[in-house]
């Protein structure tokens, strides 16, 4: 950002299980800015300025008007989407990690259903809250029991057993059995362990396996989240937003 702002402070910091880069700077003397952003998905989760800063030298130390600081910030944005490059998944303020799916998802006239054990419906629940997901939110699947996997999303009865419910191998069959059993072009799941019971030294609480599947190409990420059953499922849900956003992108550079 060097020319365009200073930096305060950029600092990566743990916060419930979470890595988030804590970032202040300020514009040529205009505003300070402070963000909290979450080093793996990129989302934003807090943004705050001084507005009582608005008043460069030259104005004669009186404010300058919010369209004015937006002229001035706008290089700094520039910079910082080049750098973080597809971790930016907007730079409107009240546009949510959701929205940003769902706006790709219609830009790309997709379809999507999501395939869900641990997260409960959290997932599907954070489309829907979009107004527009109708447009290509088809479906959501529940598959909480080994039984649901198989019936719903014909995951096979031998990679359950030989791999486990939780597992890459069980991820990547409920995300191309979700595609199938919805008719659409892709599907997110989620499978792993919230807690705070069900937890092995092989496969300890809050490993969760999220893939999608999309144009014939199947996508697995293994984490390891920290916190309490509530954070780990939210965390999870972040995870799957930002897996789904990445492979629309990939798919459509």
């Amino acid at each position: 950002l060097e020319g365009d702002a200073t930096i305060v402070k950029n600092q990566l910091e743990i916060e419930d299980g979470r890595q988030v880069y804590d970032v202040e700077f300020y514009t040529k003397d205009y505003a300070e800015y402070d963000y909290e952003i979450d080093a793996v998905t990129g989302e934003v989760i807090s943004y705050d300025y001084d507005a009582e800063n608005f008043a460069p030298p030259e104005s004669g130390g009186q404010k300058i008007s919010e369209e004015e600081a937006k002229k001035l910030v706008k290089p700094v944005v520039k910079e910082i989407k080049r750098r973080f490059e597809d971790s930016v998944y907007s730079i409107r303020e009240e546009e949510t990690l959701e929205m940003a799916v769902v706006k790709l998802l219609q830009k790309h006239e997709l379809t999507v259903t999501t395939a869900e054990s641990c997260t409960g419906g959290l997932l599907a629940g954070r489309l829907v809250n979009v107004p527009g997901a109708s447009e290509v939110f088809r479906e959501g699947f529940i598959t909480y029991s080994n039984k649901a996997k198989r019936k719903y999303l014909d995951v096979s009865k031998s990679t359950l057993k030989k791999y486990g419910a939780v597992s890459s191998e069980t991820a990547r069959e409920m995300a191309i059995g979700g595609v199938f059993a919805a008719d659409c072009d892709v599907c997110v799941a989620v499978t792993g362990i919230a807690g705070p019971d069900g937890g092995t030294e092989e496969k300890p609480v809050g490993l969760v396996y999220i893939a999608t599947y999309m144009k014939e190409k199947v996508t697995v990420k293994k984490f390891q989240f920290k916190g309490n059953r509530a954070k780990v499922r939210e965390q999870a849900v972040v995870r799957a937003l930002d897996l789904l956003r990445r492979a629309i992108l990939e798919q459509y550079r």
